[in-house]
Protein backbone atom coordinates (compact mmCIF):
# COMPACT_ATOMS: atom_id res chain seq x y z
CA UNK A 1 0.00 0.00 0.00
CA UNK A 2 2.70 2.38 0.98
CA UNK A 3 4.80 2.32 -2.10
CA UNK A 4 1.63 2.58 -4.52
CA UNK A 5 0.09 5.23 -2.26
CA UNK A 6 3.35 6.69 -3.18
CA UNK A 7 3.96 6.20 -6.90
CA UNK A 8 -0.06 7.26 -7.15
CA UNK A 9 0.95 10.76 -5.36
CA UNK A 10 4.25 11.41 -7.06
CA UNK A 11 2.20 10.60 -10.75
CA UNK A 12 -0.32 13.33 -10.00
CA UNK A 13 2.51 15.73 -9.07
CA UNK A 14 1.25 16.25 -5.56
CA UNK A 15 3.74 16.73 -2.55
CA UNK A 16 2.97 14.82 0.32
CA UNK A 17 1.05 18.01 2.40
CA UNK A 18 -1.10 18.71 -0.91
CA UNK A 19 -2.32 15.82 -0.83
CA UNK A 20 -3.21 15.40 2.77
CA UNK A 21 -4.82 18.28 2.80
CA UNK A 22 -6.91 17.66 -0.48
CA UNK A 23 -7.62 14.26 1.37
CA UNK A 24 -8.67 15.97 4.42
CA UNK A 25 -6.09 15.82 6.68
CA UNK A 26 -5.75 18.69 8.74
CA UNK A 27 -2.78 21.38 7.27
CA UNK A 28 -0.44 21.02 10.00
CA UNK A 29 -0.48 17.31 10.33
CA UNK A 30 -0.80 16.38 6.86
CA UNK A 31 3.00 16.27 5.61
CA UNK A 32 4.07 14.57 8.44
CA UNK A 33 0.93 11.95 8.36
CA UNK A 34 1.31 11.19 4.70
CA UNK A 35 5.26 10.37 5.08
CA UNK A 36 4.40 8.24 7.94
CA UNK A 37 1.36 6.28 5.24
CA UNK A 38 4.37 6.69 2.68
CA UNK A 39 7.07 4.61 4.51
CA UNK A 40 4.83 2.03 5.84
CA UNK A 41 4.92 3.41 9.47
CA UNK A 42 1.57 3.78 9.57
CA UNK A 43 -1.51 2.33 7.47
CA UNK A 44 -4.56 5.25 7.14
CA UNK A 45 -8.10 4.46 7.98
CA UNK A 46 -9.91 2.62 5.28
CA UNK A 47 -12.21 5.83 5.17
CA UNK A 48 -9.23 8.20 4.99
CA UNK A 49 -7.59 6.05 1.60
CA UNK A 50 -11.20 6.35 0.07
CA UNK A 51 -10.06 10.35 0.38
CA UNK A 52 -6.91 9.62 -0.54
CA UNK A 53 -8.06 7.40 -4.21
CA UNK A 54 -10.66 9.87 -4.58
CA UNK A 55 -8.06 12.82 -4.96
CA UNK A 56 -5.39 10.54 -6.88
CA UNK A 57 -7.80 9.28 -9.54
CA UNK A 58 -7.78 5.54 -8.65
CA UNK A 59 -9.99 2.92 -7.44
CA UNK A 60 -9.26 2.44 -3.52
CA UNK A 61 -8.59 -1.40 -4.67
CA UNK A 62 -5.78 0.00 -6.10
CA UNK A 63 -4.36 0.27 -3.16
CA UNK A 64 -5.39 -3.08 -1.45
CA UNK A 65 -4.33 -5.57 -4.33
CA UNK A 66 -2.58 -8.36 -3.65
CA UNK A 67 -0.20 -8.23 -6.34
CA UNK A 68 1.60 -5.21 -8.68
CA UNK A 69 -0.24 -6.88 -12.30
CA UNK A 70 -3.80 -7.40 -10.14
CA UNK A 71 -2.73 -3.48 -9.21
CA UNK A 72 -2.53 -2.09 -12.69
CA UNK A 73 -5.57 -4.37 -14.27
CA UNK A 74 -7.26 -2.04 -11.74
CA UNK A 75 -5.61 1.21 -12.85
CA UNK A 76 -6.91 0.23 -16.68
CA UNK A 77 -10.02 -0.92 -16.04
CA UNK A 78 -10.90 2.58 -14.49
CA UNK A 79 -9.97 3.97 -17.30
CA UNK A 80 -12.35 2.43 -19.97
CA UNK A 81 -15.80 3.36 -20.68
CA UNK A 82 -18.62 1.25 -19.26
CA UNK A 83 -19.14 -0.09 -22.39
CA UNK A 84 -15.39 -1.23 -22.73
CA UNK A 85 -15.72 -2.39 -18.90
CA UNK A 86 -18.50 -4.56 -19.93
CA UNK A 87 -16.11 -5.83 -22.75
CA UNK A 88 -13.27 -6.39 -20.83
CA UNK A 89 -15.11 -8.44 -18.54
CA UNK A 90 -16.58 -10.90 -20.96
CA UNK A 91 -13.38 -11.17 -22.42
CA UNK A 92 -12.09 -12.32 -18.59
CA UNK A 93 -14.60 -14.40 -18.23
CA UNK A 94 -13.72 -16.39 -21.31
CA UNK A 95 -10.23 -16.70 -21.04
CA UNK A 96 -10.90 -17.89 -17.80
CA UNK A 97 -12.88 -20.34 -18.98
CA UNK A 98 -10.67 -21.42 -21.50
CA UNK A 99 -8.30 -24.92 -20.55
CA UNK A 100 -4.81 -24.24 -19.68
Amino acid sequence: MARRLKEARLKMGLSQERLGVLAGIDEFSASARMNQYERGKHAPHYQTMMRLASVLNVSVTYFYADDDQEAELLLTFAELKPQQKKAAVEFLRQLAAEPV
